[in-house]
């Protein structure tokens, strides 16, 4: 592949001169995700209005097609919406991540059957490298990869197909409002695609937001197909580097490579707000307990370990006598361990606790991570072996029985610490037990 650099003030910006006809990349998103998963248990609210919310039920975070068209918006606090909620019988949920991010994982294996080259953007976004795909018409190939998806999962996505990721993404918001699901603008010609550019307003083009819109439409750009025109010497005085790119990615030039390879996480953050505010410190001990719990899991999961390790409690700013208090402790060797790690957190949480006040969020950062292969040793590395096995068989059993079935009793005293959920479907694809059950009558 040519590569071309250019000087953009005191930085460089390298062009990957591929070809524009020889390059294929697909995006692929799950609509309206989490509605979607919630769905799949209640095949009565198909083509009904229903929306799930974020952590302890405070805002709307997903919505179903129906639920858009009756006003409800995007981010709004769930008290403003209730008025529609009730008015037009809106089911709603409080938001079930175990659920969601099994499903994900789900879609996104099907996924490799169909391009080994995937990157994975979020938890519903994937762009696949098809350029080496051997197929007869991209339409057919892209529609297929959607079929296969919703006959094995259950879910509806959008697949969009061009020649650039920018230009991928605008191919998937056509695609979102297509009967079919899919839009490619591989076969179709600079005109046609121009077309369809104008009807984009410029805030849809990924990687500009509300702040650079303003800037260009200040500017006389409302649309994507005129700056896509914009004259790149302008660009370069009057705006980043990364716009330079993204112009260059709609005339059909890659800046933004896929991402292939799995860049280790640096930091490792597990928190969450209260239901209501907490002041017993054994109450804020159990949440502590919790988040150390569930983060080396995540950490052990990826082969990483930790070496420094955060943890932090604070009552509401909103409030008067705002208190945050944190404490970093490090670990004289670094470790995946949990019972280890709840230790040290459960006594740094004692430390930094201040009897009186009204605690309304708590957490556990890990950060300084390292893949543990590449941790050089010392005289006291091997005394933990023992222990490594056991994380491992507490972690399959845990994958095999469901999240939390062997824990630790310090997270178990009581429930005050949990989130507002009332609304969850409590469905849990790992524990077989919570699968619903169908009955023929």
């Amino acid at each position: 592949m040519k590569t071309q650099t250019l000087m953009f003030g005191g930085s460089s910006l390298t062009l990957f001169m591929q070809p524009i006809n020889n390059r294929i990349i697909a995006l692929v998103d799950c609509n309206s995700f989490y509605v979607s998963c919630e769905r799949l248990f209640r095949p009565d609210l198909k083509r009904k209005p229903v929306v799930v919310l974020s952590n302890n039920d405070g805002c709307i975070i997903s919505r179903s097609t129906e639920a858009k068209q009756v006003g409800i918006k995007m981010g709004e606090p769930y008290f403003k919406a209730k008025p529609l909620i009730d008015k037009y019988k809106v089911s709603v949920f409080s938001s079930n991540y175990e659920l969601y991010g099994d499903m994900s994982r789900r879609v996104m294996k099907i996924l490799k059957n169909f391009s080994p080259d995937i990157e994975f953007y979020s938890i519903d976004e994937a762009f696949l490298d098809l350029t080496n795909i051997k197929m007869d018409n991209v339409q057919e190939y892209i529609l297929h990869i959607r079929k296969v998806i919703l006959q094995w999962t259950g879910i509806p996505v959008s697949i969009g197909a061009a020649n650039t990721k920018t230009l991928a993404k605008i191919a998937n918001h056509v695609a979102k409002k297509n009967k079919l699901g899919v839009e490619e603008f591989i076969t179709k010609d600079k005109n046609e695609v121009d077309e369809i550019l104008k009807t984009f307003p410029v805030q849809e083009v990924w990687g500009i937001g509300r702040q650079l819109s303003k800037f260009f439409n200040n500017n006389n750009f409302y649309n994507v197909h005129q700056l896509k025109y914009v004259d790149n010497y302008w660009v370069r005085k009057n705006s980043s580097v990364v716009v330079l790119k993204t112009i260059h990615e709609l005339n059909g030039i890659c800046c933004f490579p896929l991402n292939f390879q799995y860049v280790a996480r640096k930091n490792c953050c597990v928190s969450r707000s209260f239901g209501k505010t907490i002041t017993d410190l054994n109450d804020l001990k159990e949440a502590v307990v919790m988040h150390c719990m569930t983060a080396a899991e995540r950490i052990r999961s990826e082969g990483l370990i930790v070496k420094s390790v955060y943890i932090f409690i604070k009552t509401s700013r909103f409030k008067k006598d705002y208190v945050s208090r944190v404490q970093k402790v490090d670990l004289p060797i670094a470790t995946n361990n949990t019972l280890e790690l709840v230790n040290l957190c459960a006594k740094a949480l004692e430390n930094i606790y201040i009897k009186g006040y009204f605690y309304s969020k708590a957490g556990v950062i890990f950060s300084d991570l390292k893949p543990k292969d590449h941790y050089e040793k010392n005289l006291f590395s091997d005394q933990n072996l023992n222990l490594d096995h056991l994380m491992k068989v507490i972690d399959q059993t845990n994958s095999k029985f469901g999240r939390g079935a062997i824990s630790v009793a310090a997270a178990r005293l009581n429930n005050n610490s949990k989130m507002n959920r009332r609304y969850s479907s409590k469905i849990d694809t790992s524990f077989i037990k919570l699968a619903p059950t169908v009955r023929a009558y």
